[in-house]
């Protein structure tokens, strides 16, 4: 599996990528918007449990390389999220990249490339993200491929304790009508 846009190759995990994983699950500017950083063995276990979705449902979460130079700079891709949302059952778009990539569009484009993959190939008629309110820049991300967030989704994160700042999670959604609408056939 090998998606490619203007910058950037999308393809499934190979061993190569560990350690470019183990450094982007550790830094803490990173991670704000989780519970904690990553240790180098609950990131093996992520990469791992990255392998098994896919096996089970031949999609998943996908490596992240720049066209240009093949440097590893995180994922994206689609998952089906192990816990309950209000849009389950749903496929989730998800992403993360090293901070170097960041504010080059390159989560924007990826996670696009991710919305034409997940309409076409995979004929869904809806794709969601969630994350933690504060996370803004994620947020932004949501808004800038054309997903909506309906305040009454919002929800309380099943896997954190109520008194985490981190609970309180917004949802966006996107319709496979109205990324055509907005002409998400013709991006890639």
């Amino acid at each position: 599996m090998k998606i490619q846009t203007d910058r950037l190759i999308l393809r499934q995990f190979c061993t190569a990528d560990t350690q470019g994983m183990i450094a982007i699950n550790a830094d803490p500017v990173v991670m704000e918007c989780f519970p904690a950083t990553m240790t180098p063995d609950q990131t093996k276990a992520h990469i791992s449990r990255i392998v098994s979705h896919w096996a089970r449902h031949n999609f998943g979460l996908l490596a992240l390389e720049l066209r240009a130079t093949g440097q590893f700079i995180g994922f994206t891709g689609l998952t089906i999220p192990p816990y309950d949302t209000p849009a389950s059952p749903c496929v989730e778009v998800g992403w993360r990249l090293s901070p170097s990539a960041w504010g080059k569009g390159y989560a924007s484009e990826a996670a696009r490339a991710c919305l034409h993959w997940g309409f076409t190939a995979l004929d869904l008629a809806e794709i969601v993200s969630f994350t933690a309110t504060q996370n803004n820049r994620s947020v932004g991300v949501m808004q800038r491929i054309g997903m909506t967030r309906n305040k009454m989704d919002d929800f309380a994160h099943p896997m954190l304790c109520a008194d985490s700042p981190l609970c309180a999670h917004v949802l966006y959604r996107l319709t496979r009508k109205h990324w055509l609408d907005l002409g998400g056939n013709s991006q890639r």
